[in-house]
């Protein structure tokens, strides 16, 4: 019984155990955002890759 009180009142780790938590919650919520804006993403390195400017200066010259 006074292993389960000691353990109740110990305080070691709590700190980690937040800082996991916060992590988790932010992770979470980056992904919901990553899935939320998929397709203007998409939209953006598509026109990004499309870009016929950046073709042209990152295509070998042919001489």
């Amino acid at each position: 019984m006074n292993v389960l009180k000691r353990l109740w009142k110990e305080e070691e780790g709590q700190g980690m155990t937040e800082y996991g938590l916060i992590i988790g919650i932010v992770s979470v919520l980056l992904i919901t955002v990553l899935v939320a804006f998929r397709g203007k993403l998409v939209e953006i390195f598509e026109s990004i890759t499309n870009n016929p400017q950046l073709n042209e200066a990152t295509s070998p010259s042919q001489s």
